[in-house]
């Protein structure tokens, strides 16, 4: 599926898995895809924004005072721009966040700002994935029409074992790509 000229904002957050978004962010740009990468506080504990810069050949995004590129705030100018919204991974955190409506960092600044179509891809313990608020939260944003990917089942990295993995990138990229072939 061709996802060629279309571009893609990739939001991590912090999770362990937010060094799998490097190879999601790679494939984007091997498919022909203009990403640019919004990197939480918490994610940048993680993965450094150089990585990102490095793979995407765009400046990356940490705070909602990043230089403006035109008379538009950052976040508003990727937002008009973006085809599509993708979070990978996505924190219990980052779900109520967007759940509820929360601005308070680019990410979910660019979340209300943009028009594009959002997609998902879980990452967390599985008890906080099963949490009834989480359950909400997750039913909240398909009822505005978000998508999400997974989370698959397996060992966790704290140890236990069960749903909260993040999808493998490759399937993630797959998702994304039809996403934007519908557009």
């Amino acid at each position: 599926m061709s996802a060629t000229g279309h571009t893609v904002l990739v939001g991590v957050t912090g999770s362990i898995a937010a060094y799998k978004a490097a190879d999601i962010v790679s494939q984007l740009v091997k498919r022909g895809c203009n990403v640019h990468v919004i990197l939480t506080q918490s994610a940048a504990q993680f993965v450094t924004p150089l990585t990102f810069l490095t793979l995407s050949k765009n400046p990356v995004v940490t705070t909602s005072f990043s230089a403006e590129t035109d008379w538009k705030p950052v976040h508003i100018d990727l937002a008009d721009r973006a085809s599509l919204l993708l979070i990978a991974p996505a924190t219990a955190n980052i779900i109520a966040e967007l759940a509820h409506g929360s601005a308070s960092h680019p990410l979910t600044e660019i979340a209300l700002a943009t028009r594009a179509p959002l997609l998902i891809a879980p990452a967390m313990n599985g008890k906080m994935w099963e949490h009834a608020a989480t359950q909400h939260n997750v039913a909240l944003l398909r009822s505005r029409g978000a998508e999400f990917i997974g989370p698959d089942s397996g060992m966790l990295a704290c140890g236990y074992e069960g749903a909260g993995r993040m999808s493998e990138p490759s399937a993630i990229v797959e998702r994304a790509s039809a996403l934007l072939a519908s557009r």
